[in-house]
């Protein structure tokens, strides 16, 4: 969504190609919103956004653009991580916007706003100071402050009361997670990444207005937006008629398929271990380490960053934090009598997580049966096994 070329080619742009806040434009002058279509990597899955100013008497066809960030920040993949990383709007001429998005095979699509001079001048002008030293840098939030959501914002504030929008074309209103999948596959490691990291509070329904955290919701909103009346759209174009690129991951690439064999790997090794009353203590450890390694992710995303999405994240019930300090002492032949009720409360926290999916209080990842699957058969069996096969520590 805010992918650029580069944030230093932004910089140079904006020095050589740059013109005083209080430009006059001609009045052959427009100004339109541009669209752009998802891309292949995760940080383009959801389009983009963005203001195009053309005034062929002046010889300016820029497009500004919320959403930028500079690698060389300071401590950039701890502030990103941490949701204290600053983005800024950028200006570039439109013809290496254009040819960046034909490089990244995306489509464009633009809509001609109707728009008087003064209207126009008013958001160049707000677009200007924005692009301002002081004012250039702000803290981006995925759902509330992006590319998308800046878009209306600077046309309410220019514009005033007459800006007017109608949602009722809205038929459907969606929660942000339903939001968030409408562009991702269900079996890719990103869209089940972004399930795991994201919580529940991103499972109400989405307010209208918040639709617009996504460009392609911007783009249907302004077809029924009125100025003074009046559509504020006059004309739309596809700038570039690219179409959407099919993921293509082969099936022993995805989650689907690693998932599956765990539980499969899981079923099998218990059934033996079983009969044999035995137990496979490096099955235990590594199930054990990858709940409670992603455990404490969950809560880091939860309580050690900025990020709103990511609050009141119940994936923590069945990866749950403590068990990498438990995965060491299960290697031991002999355990605490104590682990018998331990292994009590992570079936009953599983059984807890899918009462909190059947009521929609959280909606996990549809890959999350497998996982908890295994981890039943194999909690449950360690249950059995220390209760009727070895005689615990007191």
């Amino acid at each position: 969504m805010f992918r650029k070329i580069s944030f230093f080619l932004i910089l140079l742009f904006n020095s050589f190609w740059g013109y005083s806040q209080n430009v006059e434009l001609s009045p052959l002058s427009k100004i339109s919103l541009l669209t752009v279509g998802t891309g292949e990597d995760l940080a383009s899955k959801f389009g983009h956004s963005a203001i195009r100013l053309q005034d062929p008497t002046l010889g300016i066809d820029e497009v500004y653009g919320y959403g930028t960030y500079d690698f060389e920040d300071p401590n950039f993949y701890l502030n990103f991580t941490r949701g204290k990383l600053s983005y800024t709007i950028s200006r570039i001429p439109f013809k290496y916007f254009d040819y960046s998005y034909q490089q990244e095979k995306r489509w464009i699509k633009e809509q001609a706003l109707d728009l008087n001079l003064q209207q126009r001048t008013d958001i160049v002008a707000f677009l200007e100071n924005n692009l301002l030293p002081e004012n250039k840098k702000y803290k981006y939030d995925f759902l509330f402050d992006n590319c998308a959501t800046r878009i209306p914002m600077v046309f309410e504030k220019t514009l005033g009361s007459s800006f007017k929008f109608d949602y009722d074309y809205l038929e459907d209103k969606l929660t942000f997670r339903e939001l968030i999948r409408l562009k991702l596959n269900p079996n890719t490691w990103s869209n089940f990444g972004i399930d795991l990291a994201l919580g529940s509070v991103i499972d109400r329904k989405a307010m209208p207005y918040e639709h617009l955290f996504l460009p392609i919701y911007v783009y249907q909103q302004m077809k029924h937006t009125t100025l003074n009346g009046k559509p504020i759209v006059k004309k739309e174009s596809i700038l570039l008629d690219i179409p959407e690129q099919k993921n293509s991951t082969l099936f022993f690439l995805t989650p689907a398929f690693w998932l599956a064999l765990l539980l499969a790997l899981v079923i099998w090794t218990t059934y033996k271990d079983h009969n044999k009353k035995r137990r496979t203590k490096w099955l235990d450890f590594s199930l054990f380490m990858l709940t409670g390694l992603s455990g404490i992710l969950i809560l880091f995303l939860w309580f050690g960053t900025d990020h709103l999405a990511t609050k009141g994240n119940y994936n923590a019930l069945w990866a749950f934090a403590p068990n990498a300090i438990i995965g060491f002492l299960i290697l031991k032949e002999e355990v605490p009598n104590w682990l018998k009720f331990y292994l009590v409360l992570l079936i009953g926290m599983l059984f807890f997580t899918c009462i909190l999916w059947m009521f929609k209080i959280q909606v996990f990842s549809i890959l999350l049966i497998l996982v908890i699957l295994a981890l039943a058969i194999r909690y449950l069996f360690l249950l059995y096994h220390f209760k009727n096969v070895i005689q615990p520590k007191k």
